[in-house]
This record gives C-alpha cells, structure tokens and sequence, in this order.
C-alpha cells in the first residue's frame, strides 16, 4: 500500500469510514467496449472508503507528489490534455459512470454496502501546483471533493489530538506535531538536530 494512500485511509476512518485501497474493478467485456478500452485490465482504485449510516461512498483518488512540483491545474482546466491522463475518472464521464456502477455492484453484492448508496469522486493531494482554490471551486462546481494540503494537514492535527490509535499516521502526527516541539532526542541528553 502507498503510504500517502495509507494516511489518507486513516483520515477517512476517524470520519467513520471504512477503507480499502487498491481495489480492483472486474469490468466484463461489454463494459471495456463501453469505455473504449477492450484489452483494458482490472481498473484499479487507490481508496474505496464506505459510511454506512448516510449510505455514503467515496472513491479517492490520491496523489501526493510531494517531491514534485504536485497537481497541476493545467489538468483540470483543459490546458494539458497530456496532465489528464493521470485523472481519468475526472476527464472521462463515461468511464466514472461504467467503473462507478461496476464498483457499486461488487460491493453491494459481497455485503459491503447497501444498495443504492451515493458515490462521490474525490482527489486527495499532498502538494498542488497552483491556485488551490481555483482547483477547490472547479471541484465543487462538479461535485467532487478535494483534499489538499491544507486540508491534510488539519485531519493529521486532528488525529494528533485523539486517542492513541495503533496506526502508522496516528504515530507519526502524535510524533512530529506535538506541542510544536521536538519530541525526538537522544536518549543520551544530548539535544539532537531535527
């Protein structure tokens, strides 16, 4: 599992979610032809988070491109058609619907979820290239929801604020954003430089 993808999951579950990620879409042949992708493998989602009590299905997309220059807006406004290629499910409203409808029987069908649940497409993003807000507007104009940066970094000081929790992004916050201080010295006494 992608360790941006895991802390994501771990977010997700504080809001009452359950998580899995790198879940496969078995598309028959019918449904490939239908998305103009006829030798395509299983379609392959980063997250599938589920609420059961609003029925409530999110399917994240997550990129974090932390050592980059991050999510370049160019994908979303139509100036890169090269850029949209890495968010297909954004891009394409044929492949969300067939990959979306395929998904929700699966689940239904293996008691995952209800029947009928709303599904919406989401975009978690370490670092953005850009106007974040332009990029968080284009997104609720299409009923997508965007985790960016700062977003992220409020859910981890949230999850810094919980109870313990025996999980990798529980740990590290709990670590790195306490108090604002350093947490990390040698057992020695000696200060270490962090």
């Amino acid at each position: 599992m992608d360790a941006f993808e895991n802390v994501v999951a771990a977010i997700l579950q504080r809001h009452g979610y359950w998580t899995m990620t790198s879940v496969k879409v078995e598309l028959t042949k019918a449904e490939k032809r239908a998305i103009g992708r006829h030798s395509s493998p299983r379609w392959e989602l980063d997250i599938v988070a589920y609420r059961g009590s609003d029925n409530q299905l999110l399917v994240m997309e997550c990129k974090s491109f932390l050592d980059s220059p991050g999510v370049d807006l160019a994908a979303f406004s139509g100036r890169s058609p090269k850029a949209a290629k890495r968010y297909k499910l954004f891009g394409d409203p044929q492949l969300r619907r067939v990959v979306f409808r395929r998904l929700t029987r699966q689940l239904v069908d293996a008691g995952f979820c209800r029947s009928r649940p709303s599904i919406k497409l989401c975009l978690a993003a370490g670092k953005i290239r850009g106007d974040e807000g332009w990029l968080q507007s284009h997104f609720r104009r299409r009923g997508w929801e965007l985790w960016g940066p700062k977003r992220i970094r409020e859910e981890l000081r949230a999850l810094r604020d919980t109870g313990y929790e025996n999980t990798v992004a529980a740990v590290v916050a709990k670590i790195l954003l306490r108090d604002g201080r350093s947490h990390l010295r040698p057992s020695s006494g000696v200060d270490a430089a962090v």
